[in-house]
This record gives C-alpha cells, structure tokens and sequence, in this order.
C-alpha cells in the first residue's frame, strides 16, 4: 500500500496549511479559528472581494491562488470535502468590499450547498454576494449527470481572470456577468493512467490495468464514462484537442488560452511535451495559443494523469490574463 507522509491521516490539512502559511506569511493569513487563508495585499481599486475554496487534495487550488491579482480568501475544506459554510461566511465577511463579494464555486453539489448556505448568511447581515459557478469539465457533460458538468482546470483561468477584472475596479454585477461569458468559453478534459491513493487506507480509488487509460477521469477518483487503449502522445492530444474544440464556441480571433496541469504525478518533462503535441494540433487546424500555462495547477492527490484545458480568448481576456498577480503559486 502506498504512504503519505503525515503526522496523522486526520490532521493532514490542518498541518499542511500552517506550513503553508508559514511559507508564504509574505503573501497569505491563516485563520485557524475559521479555516480560511487571506490575502496580505490586495488592489485598493477593488469594490469586490473574491473567495473561493474547495477540497484539498487539489493543491495549489485554491489555497496557492490566494494574493493580489487573485483570490481574496480561500476555504480548503478536508481532503475531497467541500468547506464549512462557516469558513465561507467568515472568510467573505473579512474581505468583502463595499459592493459586497463574489464566490467562485466548482459545480460539486457540497460546494454549491455550502456557498449558499454562506450566501444567505451573508444576505442577513446585508451583505451583497453572488455566484460564478464554474462547469467546465467536457467529460461529465451528459443529460444522465444530474448536477451537471463538474468545475475543474478552468476554475484557476477564471480565478486569474475575474481577480484582475476586480483589480480593474469592476463591480458585482459586471464581474459575474464576466465571468459568465468567460465560464461559457471555456472547457476541460483530463486523462489518467493511475488514480489517486487514499490517504486513509493507502488504497487506489479505483483498478486500472497497464496498457488502458481513463479519458475523462474527475478531481476526486471518478472514474472516467470510457476507457481507451493507451495510445501515443501526439494521437491522445490530438484526440482530446479535438473533443475540446468541439464544445467551445469559435474564437473571435482564432485565439486560444491553454492550461496543461498534471494531476498529482506526471512529471514537467511529460507536461511540455503535452503542451508541444497541443500546439501542434491547434497549428494543424489553424488556430493560435496566444497564451498557455504548464505545471500542476489543479491536482488530485497522486493521479497519473494531466489536464488540459482550453479556453477561447479574445482581447479583453488576454490583457486579463497577463496582469501582473503575485500569489504563492502564480505571480508575473
């Protein structure tokens, strides 16, 4: 059985996020009495704070994010949990701004019970809240997924972008009317050779026998809807490539933004190589990365897998993108 090397399964979070504070204190503030991290510094242009939080497990999200140019505040909840609606309600009541705060939520229905719960907690004491919910996950797309598509790789684009827009000075309503459009544009696909190991029992989430992958795999040990013979590189990517385009709507200007992140246990070395054969494919079909990121973003315990994530830019997106943000786990 595999191991993870911590003081205890069960305090496991709690001392991950005091290193982590102890790491970047330059950037972030634990609060441990309510289980959130806030940002040291932040625009004073805002008139919105952002929050969001999710699981751990998938670190740097949402924790890593948490600085100027980006998150306000995050909430980790336990490992594959959705955070307390106390840590939610506390955390946006310490950084909301005079037109109130904006929470952006990965479709997983503890987070949306959660937040709004938080939400009306929040609306009591008259502060104005509202929602970006991000479902960007292609392979849960299907009228059988009750909830709908799941919120994974594209949260980490619409966190950099919706901080900057926040930076911008824009207000609440604008920034979720962004961040709809944005959310709209914007879609991911990931795939797995392995799959996470529980801390708790040292167990795999699920079998998975050489020589197969699941196309489709999710954040927390889902299995995939469809499992492939493993195949090269060029043709996977191509494949995927081709799945992504055809769910997002046409870019403006031919232009696309591109998050690769491995999921817990894909090496850089893999990783570049995945981005080299992404826009190879896009090449082929005409179209242009104006921007791409690579690295582990959104991971999944010790997944073997990587996700890619595309999404359609245009001007306003890019000069977005390319704001200056100084985070634990992002900064230019």
């Amino acid at each position: 059985m595999a191991r993870y090397f911590a003081r205890t399964t069960g305090s496991l979070v709690a001392d991950a996020l005091e290193g982590f504070a102890r790491a970047h204190g330059d950037l972030v503030a634990y609060h441990p009495e309510h289980g959130y991290l806030r940002a040291r510094h932040s625009s004073p242009l805002r008139r919105v704070g952002v929050v969001s939080g999710g699981g751990s497990g998938h670190e740097p999200l949402h924790t890593g994010f948490v600085g100027a140019g980006m998150l306000d505040a995050a909430c980790p909840g336990q490992i594959f949990a959705s955070p307390h609606n106390r840590q939610i309600f506390e955390a946006s009541r310490a950084v909301a701004r005079r037109e109130g705060v904006l929470h952006i939520v990965k479709n997983y229905t503890g987070d949306r019970i959660n937040f709004g719960i938080a939400a009306e907690r929040l609306a009591h004491e008259r502060v104005p809240c509202a929602r970006l919910l991000v479902d960007d996950d292609l392979a849960s797309d299907d009228p059988a997924v009750a909830v709908g598509r799941r919120g994974t790789g594209g949260t980490v684009l619409l966190e950099k972008l919706l901080g900057a827009a926040a930076d911008r000075g824009l207000g609440l309503e604008e920034l979720t009317a962004l961040g709809t459009r944005l959310a709209g544009r914007c879609r991911s696909l990931a795939v797995a050779s392995a799959p996470p190991t529980s801390p708790t029992t040292g167990r795999p989430a699920f079998e998975l026998p050489p020589g197969v992958l699941e196309y489709g795999v999710g954040i927390h040990g889902e299995r995939a809807g469809r499992t492939l013979a493993d195949e090269p590189l060029d043709a996977l990517v191509d494949r995927m490539t081709t799945s992504l385009l055809a769910a997002l709507p046409p870019p403006p200007d031919g232009g696309l933004i591109a998050l690769v992140s491995g999921l817990g246990s894909v090496t850089r070395l893999e990783l570049y190589a995945v981005l080299r054969e992404l826009g190879r494919a896009l090449d082929g079909r005409g179209l242009a990365l104006r921007r791409s990121l690579v690295g582990e973003f959104v991971t999944a315990l010790d997944t073997g897998g990587f996700c890619l994530t595309l999404l359609t830019t245009d001007e306003e997106a890019t000069g977005l993108y390319d704001a200056p943000v100084s985070t634990p786990a992002w900064r230019w």
